[in-house]
């Protein structure tokens, strides 16, 4: 029993290279832009509960979710939901998680992977407004605080490097993420520096640092963040009394794949100065790209050694499209096979990884 109750402190200790949380803290408007994150992910929610027709909706802000109620109670009051989020259309009709799920039944009505999202409820808490904002307060209502000055405290995380967020804003080169106990938000406008610190946003070895922010808040596509106006160093708060809330373990996270690349897998004639797109099934977090990416020629002709002839090229990765591009320094040799390789080591912002993958392709004259 010792044993097991020092491995439970291991894992519940909070620390900058701790694993997500098993329960992410967010909003209906984030959980319906970023389904294929919060698929089968334990959930908390704040909303109020409406009925249209036979179904149960929970409704924050101008967004709404339909809910699967088990043996819980709703509430006419503001909500603490918590739950696990089910895209339908990415599970089985038969899936006994959707015994409740009054939506299609036949295979060939059922909907497609992102297009009908329900919450599984597993806990109801009524709930007060809160009244000063912090993270937390911002990532549950966003709503309640758009367009307001506000002034939070949170530890520095880095771009993202932990995956607390679904993705990025890409607003500028020195957006960062802010987290304080179970809740994550964007922070954009300034860079995380000052009198006596001064943090890379690529660096896990910052963020152990807190820091205090300034400014407005913004919501866009459900993502929540603060355009900073001040930024300065801060102490970490006191811990929080312990949570005995007993949260299921979450679903393993889905790999990454690979869903387009051009130029195709075995394409011929590709023009010598044509830079390589490659897109996922899930964003990236960017602190796991570096050393990952590799680009030979496969054959021996028309240029040389293969094994010390090496294209040099530039990479870099788009949140939105979930994309990585590589540019050539120069053109590439002409009549050569280029092999591209995504190495082990590749991590999502859900959680899973990229297994390696290869793509090859022959350079025209």
């Amino acid at each position: 029993m010792a044993l097991i109750a020092a491995l439970v402190l291991v894992f519940l200790t909070p620390s900058a290279s701790a694993q997500p949380a098993l329960r992410r803290v967010t909003s209906i408007d984030a959980l319906r832009q970023f389904p294929a994150y919060f698929h089968l992910q334990n959930v908390l929610l704040q909303g109020e509960f409406v009925q249209t027709g036979r179904r149960i909706l929970l409704r924050g802000g101008d967004r709404d979710i339909q809910v699967l109620l088990n043996e819980e109670r709703t509430t006419t009051r503001l909500a603490e939901v918590r739950g696990t989020l089910l895209d339908v259309g990415r599970l089985e009709p038969g899936d006994p998680r959707l015994a409740r799920y009054d939506g299609s039944r036949e295979a060939d009505q059922w909907p497609r992977a992102g297009e009908e999202l329900v919450l599984s409820v597993t806990g109801i808490t009524p709930v007060q407004p809160t009244p000063t904002p912090s993270v937390r307060a911002l990532a549950l209502q966003p709503w309640r605080f758009e367009g307001q000055q506000v002034t939070i405290v949170g530890q520095f995380r880095g771009r993202n490097l932990f995956g607390d967020v679904p993705s990025a804003p890409g607003i500028s080169r020195y957006d960062f993420v802010l987290r304080s106990a179970d809740a994550a938000i964007w922070v954009t406008g300034l860079r995380p520096r000052g009198p006596d610190f001064d943090l890379s946003v690529d660096a896990r070895v910052d963020t152990g640092h807190w820091l205090q922010v300034t400014g407005n808040v913004f919501r866009r596509g459900g993502l929540v963040g603060v355009e900073a106006s001040a930024v300065s160093a801060a102490t970490a708060p006191e811990a929080p009394p312990p949570n005995d809330e007993t949260v299921s373990a979450a679903t393993p996270p889905e790999p990454v794949e690979v869903v387009f690349s051009t130029p195709g897998e075995g394409e011929i004639d590709v023009p010598p100065t044509r830079s390589v797109r490659v897109q996922f099934s899930q964003g990236l977090i960017p602190g796991t790209l570096a050393g990952q990416i590799r680009v030979s020629y496969i054959d021996g002709t028309a240029g040389g050694d293969p094994q010390t002839t090496l294209p040099q090229f530039e990479s870099t990765y788009d949140a939105g499209p979930r994309a990585i591009e590589i540019k050539f320094t120069g053109p590439l040799e002409r009549f050569r096979t280029v092999k591209v390789e995504f190495l082990d080591g590749i991590k999502a912002l859900g959680g899973g990884s990229l297994n390696p993958w290869t793509l090859t392709f022959s350079v025209g004259g």
